[in-house]
């Protein structure tokens, strides 16, 4: 792993690469960095637990040691505990799946499985996911991913929706000592990111 998350000041910048040329990718991802970005947002969609696809194994493998942020892979893919490994390998350092991508039962290996290669874990939900999903977890896990828009394509508009969520999400956590980190993610600008700094949110 290449930060401390617990060392890291916030809010933390997150760029999506989606928003990148992707023939470019290196040169997109230093100047992210040079911008002040903390986390690099790497989107993987199978084409099957969302219709669309993005990057490959391949690509982040190349990209991943060529910045010095944190490889923030955010999976969107059926059954991601069947391809951890090969994820952390192409150099994830956090690695986030959806719960609605998995059977219950299969969640809390999965995130065990990323730990075990010493890689941050994350959960993620989409806008129409139960908070309260997430309460078995909570104490697990290091980061939540609330989605603001309908995950798998990018230029979506955020979910006002999500602002109630995040007050949800931060009042769960409220009690823990040690807290796992909100991130929101789809439809963020200036307006909305300020929006949902101001009702929890940590990763933009």
């Amino acid at each position: 792993m290449k930060l401390n998350l617990s060392t890291l000041s916030k809010p933390i910048i997150a760029p999506s690469l989606l928003a990148a040329n992707r023939n470019d990718l290196v040169n997109e991802a230093k100047k992210a960095e040079e911008d002040g970005a903390g986390f690099l947002h790497i989107d993987v969609m199978d084409g099957k637990f969302v219709p669309n696809t993005s990057f490959t194994i391949e690509e982040i493998s190349l990209l991943s040691d060529k910045h010095h942020l944190l490889n923030d892979v955010h999976l969107m893919i059926e059954d991601p505990d069947k391809h951890i490994e090969e994820y952390v390998k192409a150099g994830a350092d956090l690695l986030t799946f959806h719960y609605e991508a998995l059977p219950e039962r299969r969640i809390e290996g999965c995130i065990d499985l990323i730990h075990s290669y010493h890689c941050y874990a994350g959960i993620s939900i989409k806008p129409n996911t139960a908070v309260d999903v997430l309460l078995p977890y909570i104490n697990k896990v290091d980061l939540i991913l609330l989605m603001s828009v309908e995950p798998g394509r990018g230029g979506q508009k955020f979910l006002p929706s999500s602002l109630g969520r995040l007050d949800e999400i931060r009042k769960i956590l409220k009690p823990l000592l040690k807290k796992p980190l909100i991130e929101i993610d789809g439809g963020i600008q200036d307006t909305t990111g300020r929006e949902a700094l101001l009702h929890g949110a940590e990763v933009l």
